[in-house]
């Protein structure tokens, strides 16, 4: 950090934005050294006082509240809906779980026992306390707690129950992207199919594991990802080069050709905009690009809802299920991958 450039800091440590955001800051004195304007060139030295004022604009998230199924004295157990993040952190900080519950319901802190992807809906539980958040998560961990999940996948999956048992190793955390590897780490999934709709199922899943993505890759594998996967479904760009074999992800010109194609086609980020350019309409504070056009709920949400947690002598379930995992529920005609 010390003897190295301003614009060399942000770019190293900062990595959510692009250099053009930073000259732009550094430029319009957003980014400032001893509270002074500076230059991107100017050498970082002990003890300066380096700030960047950010107008925050936080990604839309669904209108869904988030819905109580028990309070005890203990802790809540909720519905999460898909889209919104749990903890506060990157771009998320009033639209998250905890921030919303704490507000709604007077509490300085909040411990979640288990996680879910933002994009992910279903069941959370949610301590009063440390000590007792440690204790489910425990369990948790522990597999002494069942889990059980409903998702619509594309194409019709087989009947009767099915037994994935493909060990799962992570590809890369820039993108999150897991895959079925033999030197992966050990997991199970078990699969059952409860409707199809002549073009997708309704499938109930039970991981007997916690692996990341494991649901969703143990599908891809079988040849049945979840319908508006923004990462292992059939529409996006990579598709074809997600084969249920090792053999895919071995060759590095094809394991280089997945992760460019990837962050090449990733949905638009105004963190990545130009902010030199002056074509969009644009915050009168930070410059950042603004729309007033709302996602769409695939858009938001994955198709995978976590329905069912069962413990030592207690249950919950959802009370409500999304609409997509309604048997009567018709997708659009094209499927639309999920934002990230």
């Amino acid at each position: 950090m010390f003897g190295s450039t301003v614009l060399d800091l942000f770019m190293k440590e900062y990595r959510g934005r692009s250099e053009g955001y930073y000259r732009y800051a550094i430029d319009k004195g957003l980014i400032t050294v001893n509270q002074q304007k500076t230059t991107p060139d100017t050498i970082i030295k002990r003890q300066d006082l380096i700030s960047h004022l950010v107008h925050r604009h936080e990604p839309p998230v669904t209108d869904q509240p988030i819905s109580i199924i028990h309070e005890d004295d203990k802790m809540f157990v909720i519905d999460k809906p898909g889209s919104i993040q749990v903890h506060p952190s990157g771009r998320y900080r009033h639209n998250t779980v905890l921030h919303i519950m704490r507000k709604e319901l007077g509490y300085d802190r909040l411990f979640p026992s288990n996680r879910l992807d933002r994009i992910t809906s279903g069941l959370m539980l949610i301590c009063k306390s440390s000590k007792d958040a440690d204790t489910l998560g425990l369990q948790m961990r522990s597999r002494n707690i069942e889990k059980e999940y409903i998702c619509r996948v594309s194409g019709e999956f087989p009947s009767g129950r099915i037994l994935c048992q493909e060990p799962i190793k992570t590809l890369s955390y820039t993108v999150s992207l897991n895959y079925v590897h033999p030197q992966g780490k050990p997991c199970t999934t078990q699969f059952e199919r409860l409707c199809y709709n002549g073009r997708t199922s309704l499938v109930l899943c039970k991981p007997l594991s916690g692996r990341t993505h494991q649901i969703r890759v143990h599908l891809r594998y079988l040849g049945y990802p979840i319908a508006n996967d923004p990462i292992y479904g059939y529409s996006t760009a990579w598709s074809d080069r997600l084969q249920p074999s090792a053999s895919t992800f071995t060759d590095p010109h094809n394991l280089s050709s997945v992760l460019n194609t990837m962050i090449e086609t990733a949905p638009y980020d105004y963190m990545d905009d130009d902010p030199t350019n002056t074509t969009l309409p644009r915050c009168v504070q930070c410059h950042v690009p603004i729309t007033d056009k709302d996602p769409t709920p695939a858009q938001l949400a994955l198709w995978l809802h976590a329905y069912k947690y069962s413990g030592n002598g207690w249950s919950y379930s959802t009370s409500q299920l999304p609409p997509w995992a309604s048997e009567s529920y018709r997708e659009d005609a094209v499927i639309i991958p999920a934002s990230f």
